[in-house]
């Protein structure tokens, strides 16, 4: 019985795992569709109706939302995994690892945030200067 559940844990993590993989690549396929779409003329006044700096900002936070969904999915799996690990050496790599997506989450998010947070049209190239 017990063999039975750590198989399954096992196959459950690397059914999260092939999640993970799933929405990195479609969201791929999103983001370099949508990219594309901004060498079209005016494409980029159509997509969010501002100008193309705008529009690359949206086309970036898009696929970091989704990357940072994926971070998720890959962390549930490393959690799987430390749940049947038999040896210390694998739950050690397997901390270091869940450490490491998790930095790179924290650190994606805040990103998100910060942009989220700037109004559409100001980019990242600075303060946006008061027209009055």
């Amino acid at each position: 019985m017990e063999e039975t559940i750590k198989a399954f844990t096992l196959w459950l993590a690397v059914g999260t795992e092939a999640a993970a993989a799933l929405i990195i690549g479609l969201a791929t396929v999103e983001a370099v569709l949508s990219a594309l779409l901004l060498f079209l003329p005016d494409a980029a006044s159509r997509i969010v109706g501002e100008g193309p700096q705008a529009a690359k900002e949206q086309v970036r936070l898009k696929l970091g939302r989704w990357l940072a969904v994926a971070l998720e999915f890959e962390l549930g799996a490393d959690i799987l995994r430390t749940a049947v690990a038999p040896t210390w050496s694998e739950i050690g790599q397997l901390a270091a690892i869940a450490a490491i997506r998790t930095i790179l989450n924290y650190f994606l998010q805040q990103e998100i945030d910060k942009a989220e947070r700037r109004p559409l049209g100001s980019g990242s190239a600075g303060p946006v200067s008061d027209p009055r």
